[in-house]
C-alpha cells in the first residue's frame, strides 16, 4: 500500500510512518490528483495496480478476486467492478454504478461515457509502458483518460458485483460536482483534440467517429441538466447556471435529444434574462478537431 501525501499540512505523515506495511511518499508541492496518483504509481512495484481516494473504501476480498481473474486473461488490460454508493457519512445508499458492466472490446462505449469508478478498477503495470502515466493536464478525468487508452489496445474484463464504496459529492462539497461544467468543457476539449486522433477512432469510418460525438454528446447534455437539477435543489442557483450554460453552449442538439419539453420550459421559465440569450447560440460542429 502506497500513500501519497500530496503536500498536506495535517498529521498525515506521522499517522502513515506509525503504521505497518505502508510505504509514504510526500510531494513538497501540490500536484492535483492526477499529479498524485502518478507519484503513486512510480513508487510502486507491483504487477496489479489500483487506485484508492481517501474517502472511497475497498470491500473485503474484492482485490484478491480481481488479480486473479486479471491473471488468467493476459489479453486483458484491466479488470473493474460495480461502485457502492455512499453518503457523505460513508453509508451506502443501496445504490450502485455501473448497473452494466461492459466488458471485451469496450473502446468505442468508454469514448461516450465513463461507467469504470476509478477505484473499482485493476490494471497492469506492463500496459502503462504501451500507453503511458496519467494526464496530469486534466486532473478530474484523468482515470477516464487511463480507461480509454487502455481499453483501445487491450480487452476489458468486468464483473457485476459490488468491490467498493465511493462516496458520491453533492453540489456543495467542492468535490467534482460542484465543477461539472468545467468538467464537461474539459472532456469535450479532450474527445475532439486526443480521443478521436487516437489510432482506432481516427482510421475509423466518418459515421463511426459522428455516431460516437453524437452518444458523447447527449451524455454530457443528459449530465449536465441533471447537476442543474441537483445544484437548484441545494439552493446553489450560480451553480445552476453554469451547469445549464454549459449544455446548452456545448450540446444544444444533445440538450434538445435528451430533455423532455416539460422540462425545458420549466426550465426557461424560471430562468434568468442571461440564460434565455443562449438559446439562439450556433451549434458546434460535430467534426471539430478531426483528422
Amino acid at each position: 500500500m502506497i500513500v501519497v501525501d500530496d503536500a498536506s499540512e495535517d498529521e498525515t505523515e506521522r499517522v502513515c510512518r506509525a503504521a505497518s506495511g505502508i510505504v509514504y511518499v510526500r510531494a513538497e508541492r501540490n500536484q492535483g490528483v492526477a499529479g498524485a496518483r502518478n507519484i503513486g504509481l512510480l513508487a510502486s512495484r507491483g504487477d496489479y495496480l489500483t487506485f484508492l481516494d481517501d474517502d472511497d473504501v475497498r470491500l473485503p476480498g474484492s482485490l484478491d478476486g480481481q488479480v486473479d481473474a486479471l491473471a488468467s486473461a493476459p489479453e486483458a488490460g484491466f479488470i473493474y467492478g460495480q461502485a457502492l454508493i455512499g453518503r457523505q457519512s460513508g453509508a451506502p445508499t443501496g445504490e450502485f454504478y455501473p448497473a452494466r458492466c461492459p466488458r471485451g472490446d469496450v473502446f468505442w462505449e468508454l469514448l461516450t461515457q465513463n461507467f469504470v469508478p476509478c477505484g473499482a478498477a485493476v490494471f497492469r503495470r506492463s500496459c502503462l509502458y504501451g500507453v503511458g502515466l496519467l494526464d496530469d493536464g486534466i486532473s478530474g478525468i484523468d482515470d477516464w483518460d487511463l480507461w480509454v487508452r487502455l481499453s483501445e489496445q487491450y480487452a476489458v474484463l468486468a464483473e457485476e458485483r459490488p468491490v467498493m464504496i465511493w462516496r458520491r459529492s453533492t453540489p456543495g462539497t467542492g468535490q467534482g460536482t460542484s465543477r461539472a461544467a468545467d468538467l464537461v468543457r474539459l472532456s469535450a476539449r479532450q474527445f475532439r483534440r486526443h480521443w478521436l486522433r487516437l489510432p482506432r477512432a481516427a482510421e475509423a469510418p466518418a459515421g463511426r467517429r459522428h455516431e460516437s460525438w453524437r452518444r458523447f454528446s447527449d451524455n454530457m447534455a443528459k449530465h449536465l441538466l441533471w447537476e442543474t437539477w441537483r445544484a437548484l435543489a441545494a439552493g446553489l442557483p450560480l451553480q445552476a447556471q453554469r451547469n445549464c450554460l454549459a449544455a446548452l453552449r456545448l450540446f444544444p442538439a444533445g440538450v434538445a435529444r435528451v430533455a423532455s419539453p416539460s422540462s425545458l420550459r420549466f426550465l426557461l421559465q424560471h430562468a434568468p434574462r442571461e440564460w434565455r440569450a443562449v438559446r439562439g447560440g450556433a451549434r458546434p460542429s460535430p467534426s471539430r478537431g478531426r483528422r
